[in-house]
This record gives C-alpha cells, structure tokens and sequence, in this order.
C-alpha cells in the first residue's frame, strides 16, 4: 500500500530526499507521490514536519 501526502503539506521538500526509489515530485500546491513507484518504505514520513503523509 503506497503512501499518500494530504493538504497539510507545507512544500519543504523534506520528504522528496528521504525517498530511495524517487516517487516523490513537487505538484502545483503540494508534494505528490507516484503510488506505482512507492515501495511503502515509511521513509518520507518520518520527516515531514506537519504529519503530512499516511499510508493510503
């Protein structure tokens, strides 16, 4: 199950470096992740600083 970035995101870009398989990518008002890619890793959650990202 991929994980997802709701709109608590602040657009740090912490997360975008934490992931190993580079799903992350910066969207028009929010950080978006690519379900296909994701490896659910929890990586990216771990640094988001408003809690942001949740598994789906």
């Amino acid at each position: 199950m991929a994980r997802v970035i709701s709109s608590d995101c602040i657009m740090c870009g912490s997360c975008e470096g934490e992931c190993p398989v580079s799903a992350i990518s910066q969207g028009d008002s929010q950080y978006e992740i690519d379900g296909g890619a994701c490896i659910d890793c929890g990586a990216c959650e771990g640094v988001c600083p408003t809690g942001a990202i949740s598994e789906e």
